[in-house]
């Protein structure tokens, strides 16, 4: 007899383990990329802040909430499925947020790769979690697969966003001495 979903969760304990402290650490590690933006001469708004930092940080959270529900002692697993079902349509809905944030006019000019990572893939990453949690309230084995992948899309969009803001902030400081 195959296993359930729910008692896949098990084999992937450490995955999540893994993944969700990471969110959780690279979390924290925004607050000083922000200390460094705040030290800065570089003539920014919250506009920018909110359309490229402040997303990260919500990435970096969405990961931890993920392994967070799928470390949860669940005696069903359909309530997991639909607690990422809900953070799949958050994301979803704060990817949409984003987009009008990107769309507002700053003195920063948005490039091909701006768009793509901060809105394509995560809105790729939200859009699978939401196809997963469906196989996974059907007890889909293939459904855990596609969470991992979600997650893991998610923490690596942070991570890049967070090094494209530092990065950015260290050149135009440069660019200014």
């Amino acid at each position: 007899m195959e296993t359930s979903a729910l008692s896949a969760f098990a084999h992937w304990e450490s995955f999540y383990v893994i993944v969700g402290s990471s969110g959780g650490a690279l979390t924290g590690l925004m607050f000083v990329v922000i200390t460094l933006i705040a030290d800065s001469k570089q003539p920014r708004t919250l506009k920018e802040i909110n359309a490229f930092a402040t997303p990260a940080v919500v990435h970096f959270s969405a990961v931890l909430l993920i392994s967070a529900v799928l470390s949860a002692p669940w005696s069903d697993g359909r309530v997991a499925a639909y607690a990422l079902g809900l953070s799949a349509l958050a994301g979803i809905g704060y990817m949409i947020i984003v987009l009008r944030r990107m769309l507002q006019p700053t003195p920063y000019q948005k490039v091909f790769e701006d768009w793509a990572w901060h809105l394509v893939l995560p809105f790729l990453a939200y859009s699978t979690l939401l196809v997963a949690h469906l196989g996974l309230r059907h007890d889909h084995h293939w459904a855990l697969y596609a969470i991992g992948g979600s997650a893991l899309l998610l923490l690596f969009v942070g991570i890049h966003n967070a090094w494209d803001t530092v990065v950015y902030m260290v050149v135009s400081q440069r660019k200014e001495s």
